[in-house]
């Protein structure tokens, strides 16, 4: 089954569009959030030596995003609010710019200094963008669509309450697979492998990789690990047992609820989000100085 994409057919090269003189920008951002408000008036006050037109969005606006012909959109935001709009803007299919004014901001390739070094380069449509995979999902009940969507960072199936063990029969581009008995699955790009899906015990994926992680929630199997599999796949659950709280969570977010015999299937959405990367950083110094990957404990210096 063709599920319903988001966005128009997915980029095989990555590379920035032309943009306009003046740059038109959609500036997002909710300033009443944390530190928004002061990295807001920074981005503004940037974009206005440079002449940008700039248009802005209140990031708690679902339809902001329709607007008229725009080249960048700029998130100011932490990871939350990025993926939000990102998962808004494919069907736009427009470069995002993400600046961080949350805690981790590990999609936030930027922060107010680096974007105010780099704006003019940037805006002069030099950057590089990167396409990152995004996940369409579909759960049926039969022939009728209970819910689903696009996914930046994963697609959950969790057990809920009553918090009883669940089952999931696992297919892969029609071939069937194991059974899936425990707390959940958490079905996720290279972009969402270093959030639940890490602390679930999958793989950290690069994402210049197309691949998709297959990351089992607490399997009641002790042989039942995450797999890495090829992004183009088809996968497919079948709910064999349930509980009544059992749901499909994209990107945080409760879609529906699922009963024994209902499907979920997911696929590569055509569209990919497009970023614009910061050539300063690298994806590795962003696992080390964000995430402290591998770092070393620390050790006291006072001692013999």
């Amino acid at each position: 089954m063709r599920l319903h994409s988001c966005g128009s057919p997915r980029a095989l090269s990555v590379r920035i569009p032309l943009v306009a003189h003046p740059a038109r920008i959609l500036l997002i951002a909710s300033p009443s959030r944390g530190r928004t408000a002061s990295v807001l008036e920074s981005v503004r006050a940037t974009l206005s030596t440079l002449g940008a037109h700039v248009d802005p969005c209140d990031a708690d606006d679902a339809e902001c995003v329709t607007r008229d012909v725009f080249d960048f959109a700029i998130v100011i935001g932490g990871d939350g609010t990025i993926i939000e709009q990102a998962r808004r803007l494919l069907a736009r299919a427009k470069p995002i710019i993400g600046i961080n004014a949350g805690r981790v901001g590990f999609l936030a390739e930027f922060d107010s200094e680096s974007f105010k070094t780099h704006a003019e380069f940037i805006l002069a449509g030099n950057a590089k963008v990167r396409t990152r995979n995004v996940l369409a999902v579909a759960a049926m009940r039969g022939v009728t669509r209970l819910g689903g969507g696009c996914a930046v960072n994963d697609c959950v199936i969790t057990a809920g309450e009553p918090f009883r063990m669940i089952e999931l029969n696992l297919t892969v581009d029609d071939e069937a697979g194991p059974a899936v008995v425990g707390d959940g699955v958490i079905i996720s790009t290279a972009t969402g492998s270093t959030a639940y899906s890490a602390s679930a015990g999958g793989s950290i994926v690069h994402p210049s990789l197309d691949a998709l992680s297959i990351v089992p929630i607490c399997a009641q199997s002790l042989a039942f690990r995450p797999v890495t599999i090829p992004a183009s796949a088809h996968v497919r659950f079948t709910v064999r047992r349930a509980n009544e709280g059992t749901a499909l969570v994209l990107d945080g977010v409760k879609t529906c609820l699922l009963h024994a015999g209902d499907t979920i299937t997911i696929e590569r959405n055509p569209q990919g989000a497009l970023f614009v990367t910061n050539p300063d950083n690298s994806y590795w110094r962003t696992l080390t100085e964000k995430l402290r990957w591998a770092a070393m404990p620390s050790y006291r210096t006072d001692t013999p």
